[in-house]
């Protein structure tokens, strides 16, 4: 975490999840609300309301751990497709 400010760790049904400290938004989250942005990192924050350095931090996490956050990513998108009936 202190390579990382901003970014705590939480145990859930899933495993070990990096997520935004002081919010319930897990950096998968964050991550993809930037692709949906199209890059951009204030359009990201302010679909969830929350700074620009938090969603900077994610970014910069997701730098260092893109496979983990790539593989949460994938499952919550296999698990929605499930859902769906696809």
């Amino acid at each position: 975490m202190a390579g990382h400010p901003g970014i705590v760790f939480r145990d859930g049904a899933g495993g070990r999840r990096a997520a935004l400290a002081g919010h319930r938004i897990d950096v998968w989250q964050v991550i993809e609300a930037v692709r949906q942005e199209g890059g951009d990192l204030d359009g990201a924050a302010e679909y969830f309301g929350i700074s620009a350095d938090l969603v900077s931090a994610a970014v910069g996490y997701y730098a260092d751990h893109r496979d983990e956050i790539d593989a949460w990513i994938e499952g919550n998108a296999a698990l929605a497709r499930e859902a769906a009936g696809l």
